[in-house]
C-alpha cells in the first residue's frame, strides 16, 4: 500500500515534532522513546513486526528493529532517531514545526536524521510483504550525537541484521564508503606542589604536560607521514589539543595539569592500536620525571570506516545515483553495522552543511530522489534472488 506526499510529509512533521535531544550535558539530554513508539505503531501498521530493546540501564533510550520478509541476507535501511541540543532564539523556524517554507520543509532532525527513517517506511510501503524473497529491516537507534549507545548496543548483541545496510545521513543523495574515526583521551599529570621560590621543593605538572605536548606534535607529524589518503579534504589523521587546564596560583608549583586531545584516523589505523602508542610513548617520555601519568578515555570512541569499493551495496548506491561512491569528514554508526557483517554505505538526503545548525532543512525536491532510490535498492536486494 503506497503513502501519499501528504502523509509522507505529515509523518515528517510528526517526528520534528517529538523531541529526543541527546546530550552529554544533562539540562539538555531527552529520552527517545516517544520518537521510537511513534515509529513503532506506524511499522506495525505497515506489516513489519516490531522489535523494541532498551539499552542496558537505560530503560528511556530504546533502539527499534522492524523486519518486513524473513529468510538469509536482505537489506537494512538505518537512522538514528535523536537531534543534537538547538539555539531556540538563533532560528527564524520554530524548531519542532516542520514548516514548510522557500521548497523546504525547516525543523530540528529534518536533515539529521529524523526525514529519513519517514522516507525508508514510504519507501516500504511500495511492495507487497509477501512478494519480498529477502527481509527488509528498518533500524532506529539511539544517542548517535552523544555516544552512539544505540549502536553499540546493537554490536554488542551481535544478532545479524541484514547483508547490506544504508544508513540515511545527509550525503547530499551521493553515497559513502569512508570516514575517519573519533578517539578522545584526557592526558593527566600529577606533581609535587611546592613555594614558587624554589623550583626543588615540587615537580611541576604544567612542566611536564609541555613535554607531552611536544611529543604529541612530533607524533602527529609522524602519523601524517606514513599515513595519507587524498581521497579526504584533508588527507592526513588529524590530533588536536583541544582543553588544558593545570594548577591553581602563580606562586605555587603546579600540581595537577589535565589535557584533552582529539585524534581523527585514516581507515586502517584501529582505536586500540593509536591508544597503546600514545599510552606507550608518553610512559616512556616521563619515566623518570617524578610525575605520575595517566589516562581517560572521553567516550569509548569511532572506528574509522571503510567498506570496499567492490562491495555490491557500493555498486548499487553508485548507479543508482550516478555518483561515485566518495568519504566523509564526520562520523556515523557505520562501522557497529559492519562489525556486526554487514557491508555498508552511508546514503541520504539532505546535506551536512545545514545540520546542528540554526533552521536545519530539507529540500522538498530531495524527496522524490530518494524514494525512488530506496525502491530501487528495495527492490534489487529484497525481490531479487
Amino acid at each position: 500500500m503506497s503513502t501519499s506526499p501528504s502523509r509522507l510529509l505529515q509523518r515528517i512533521r510528526q517526528l520534528i515534532a517529538t523531541p529526543s535531544v541527546s546530550s552529554v550535558s544533562p539540562q539538555f539530554d531527552q529520552s527517545n522513546r516517544p520518537v521510537i513508539d511513534l515509529l513503532a505503531g506506524w511499522l506495525e501498521e505497515a506489516g513489519f513486526a516490531v522489535r523494541i530493546e532498551p539499552l542496558p540501564d537505560r530503560p528511556d533510550r530504546a533502539n527499534l528493529v522492524a523486519t518486513l520478509g524473513s529468510g538469509p541476507g536482505g537489506l537494512v535501511l538505518a537512522g538514528h532517531t535523536d537531534t543534537v541540543p538547538f539555539d531556540a532564539g538563533r532560528w527564524h523556524f520554530d524548531p519542532f514545526g516542520g514548516i514548510e517554507a522557500d521548497g523546504r520543509i525547516y525543523g530540528l532532525g529534518s536533515a539529521d536524521m529524523k526525514s529519513f527513517l519517514a522516507l525508508a517506511l514510504t519507501a516500504a510501503q511500495e511492495f507487497t510483504p509477501g512478494a519480498l524473497r529477502r527481509p527488509l529491516v528498518i533500524v532506529a537507534t539511539a544517542d548517535e550525537e552523544s555516544t552512539m549507545a544505540g549502536a553499540r548496543a546493537l554490536a554488542a548483541a551481535g544478532q545479524p541484521l541484514g547483508r547490506h545496510a544504508v544508513i540515511g545521513e545527509p550525503t547530499g543523495l551521493k553515497p559513502v564508503r569512508m570516514h575517519k574515526g573519533i578517539l578522545m583521551e584526557a592526558i593527566r599529570l600529577e606533581g609535587r606542589s611546592g613555594h614558587s621560590s624554589n623550583p626543588a621543593l615540587g615537580v611541576s605538572a604544567l612542566e611536564g604536560m609541555h613535554r607531552v605536548i611536544g611529543e604529541l606534535l612530533q607524533w602527529r607529524a609522524e602519523l601524517q607521514a606514513r599515513y595519507r589518503n587524498p581521497l579526504f579534504e584533508v588527507a592526513g589523521p588529524t590530533l588536536n589539543l583541544g582543553r588544558i587546564h593545570g594548577g591553581d596560583n602563580p606562586n605555587r608549583i603546579c600540581a595537577d595539569c589535565e589535557l584533552h586531545i582529539d585524534i581523527r584516523p585514516l581507515p586502517g589505523l584501529t582505536l586500540a592500536e593509536l591508544r597503546e602508542a600514545l599510552h606507550r610513548r608518553l610512559g616512556q617520555l616521563l619515566a623518570d620525571s617524578g610525575l605520575s601519568l595517566s589516562f581517560q578515555a572521553l567516550f569509548p570512541g569511532v572506528e574509522a570506516l571503510e567498506t570496499p569499493a567492490t562491495a555490491t551495496i557500493v555498486q548499487a548506491a553508485e548507479e543508482l545515483t550516478g555518483a561515485p561512491a566518495g568519504v566523509a569528514g564526520f562520523g556515523t554508526e557505520g562501522p557497529f553495522f559492519n562489525a556486526l557483517g554487514m557491508e555498508t554505505v552511508i546514503l541520504g538526503p539532505g546535506s551536512v552543511d545545514c545540520a546542528h545548525q540554526p533552521d536545519e532543512y530539507l529540500p522538498l525536491a530531495a524527496i522524490p530522489q530518494t524514494l525512488s532510490v530506496l525502491q530501487a535498492l528495495i527492490g534489487r536486494f529484497c525481490l531479487q534472488g
